[in-house]
């Protein structure tokens, strides 16, 4: 990558192709969003509570290291409670892997998942409100 943010850069026969990090980033948050159990994606931990982002913040709580020809991505989420978080795990890292293959011809080396917080439904409040 270089200052400008470009990470990866093929010639063509018509010129240059430049896809930039936060592309990558945009790609693999869209992908890990559309699995469901997924509440969104996560700002890192504030005074140890997970910061949610919502689903609308695509790029962030991504990390990419792009290479020329490989990348490897970290996912931060928050999960809908009730899941199945081993599961939830690997369906985004599939998800992820090949939207961004698909995508930007980058062989996608890993996909780790972070899960930083779960997420309760306004449904699951209202019962528990009623309960006390």
């Amino acid at each position: 990558m270089d200052a400008s943010g470009v990470v990866r850069e093929e010639q063509t026969r018509y010129g240059a192709i430049r896809i930039a990090d936060e592309v990558v980033k945009v790609i693999a948050g869209l992908a890990a969003i559309e699995i469901k159990g997924v509440a969104g994606m996560s700002g890192g931990l504030a005074g140890g509570i997970a910061e949610l982002l919502g689903k609308k913040n695509f790029s962030k709580g991504i990390k990419v290291e792009v290479g020329e020809k490989e990348a490897a991505i970290d996912i931060f989420v928050i999960v809908d409670y009730g899941v199945r978080i081993p599961d939830i795990a690997a369906s985004i890292q599939g998800s992820v892997k090949n939207a961004v293959e698909r995508m930007t011809g980058l062989v996608v080396v890993e996909v780790n998942v972070n899960v930083q917080g779960v997420a309760f439904t306004s449904e699951m409040k209202e019962e528990e409100h009623r309960v006390r």
